[in-house]
């Protein structure tokens, strides 16, 4: 609550420079924050472009030590892995999900036979990647049935802990798979391992790129409507949160992100636990596409990033998680620049013959687009 009124208290004083800015502001990015995507396919030595996704890419086993050693060396604390399963071994029941020689397993030990626990391993529980009819459960009679959809995701579990990984995320929505997912787990004493719930998981069409990427869009037969949450609903949200909590989650994971970022903020102020967004698919290629047409600026997507911890997120999955780096670098280099111009023009109007050395120093220390607005001020000067 605002305590004062004006004249007295004048809120802009706060923003009046960088620095105060700086100073004050509530929220910040690190690579801590983030979860990288890779997408998995068939084969040796590929790295396979997805055209609905730019600059994301698909990667065969004995590839996905490029992406996971520069998720290592930025800082990135987790991947989570997503496969494209080949057609041919897709079935009505996602009999695939449970072979321990399916892509998953496979980059899991992948992984961790290099790594260690260097960096942590999230992996989708869930059947649409190995459906033929592309839904996240088994379907009878035109329907998706829960509770025998539960026990396949059960062993698709076990078999995720006992390859290696960390995190695992049920993303399929069925009622009460939390619960018992946890007691297996328990049972096969896999007591460490986390279970990240996809409990406010959205029947959204922002997934479209996704579906390209692992595979599963031209073979979704209907809709999700009947498993994934109404978009219209908030209440019902809070109400899944608190079943899945009770049931032994770890964390809560809010899909897709940027349309439901109250959904994200109610539930952190309500439950005191660790909230996950995913930036999904079709937010990042909307972003994309808005950027190299030129239509906003590059900087929508740290304004983007941010939203989610102004939110009360806790971490992102984000396909810009593998150039946060260049992101925050970017933001660092605009300061940067702000601060040599800022110098370089006090220092002009004070003195009118510049000396080389200071321009060749200063400019030396200033990005190309900033060296050139310094060359127009330079020259200004000499008239000057």
């Amino acid at each position: 609550m605002i305590t004062g009124k004006y004249p007295n208290l004048r809120l802009r004083r706060n923003r009046k420079e960088s620095w105060t800015r700086r100073l004050v502001q509530e929220n910040t990015l690190s690579p801590n924050d983030f979860i990288l995507p890779i997408f998995l396919i068939d084969g040796s030595n590929k790295k396979e472009s997805i055209s609905t996704m730019p600059g994301v890419f698909r990667y065969t086993i004995n590839r996905v030590s490029q992406i996971v050693d520069k998720a290592i060396k930025k800082g990135i604390p987790m991947v989570a892995l997503f496969p494209k399963t080949k057609n041919t071994l897709k079935n009505d029941l996602g009999t695939e999900s449970l072979n321990e020689n399916n892509l998953v397993c496979r980059a899991i030990l992948e992984i961790k036979k290099k790594y260690k626990n260097q960096i942590g391993i999230m992996c989708d529980v869930a059947l649409d990647p190995y459906t033929s009819h592309g839904h996240d459960g088994l379907i009878k009679s035109n329907k998706i049935i829960n509770d025998e959809t539960i026990e396949v995701l059960i062993n698709q579990s076990l078999l995720q802990a006992e390859m290696g990984c960390d995190v695992l995320a049920p993303s399929d929505m069925m009622d009460g798979r939390i619960g018992k997912i946890r007691k297996a787990l328990d049972n096969s004493n896999f007591k460490n391992t986390q279970i990240l719930s996809y409990a406010a998981k959205y029947a959204s069409s922002f997934y479209g790129p996704f579906r390209d990427a692992v595979g599963s869009k031209s073979s979704l037969k209907g809709d999700k409507k009947t498993y994934q949450m109404d978009f219209r609903n908030s209440d019902e949200a809070m109400r899944e949160v608190a079943l899945d909590i009770k049931e032994g989650a770890d964390m809560i994971m809010v899909k897709p992100g940027m349309p439901y970022l109250d959904i994200i903020k109610s539930i952190k102020e309500k439950f005191k636990i660790p909230v996950l967004a995913y930036q999904v698919s079709g937010e990042y290629s909307l972003l994309e596409t808005a950027i190299n047409k030129k239509l906003i600026q590059k900087n929508a997507v740290y304004e983007s990033l941010v939203s989610f911890k102004r939110s009360g997120a806790n971490a992102i999955v984000s396909y810009y998680a593998d150039r946060i780096d260049k992101i925050l670098d970017h933001l660092k280099d605009e300061l940067q620049n702000k601060i040599w111009l800022g110098e370089f023009i006090v220092y002009m109007f004070n003195f009118k013959n510049i000396e080389v050395n200071f321009f060749d120093e200063t400019q030396s220390k200033m990005t190309l687009s900033a060296r050139m607005l310094l060359l127009k001020v330079f020259t200004l000067q000499k008239d000057y």
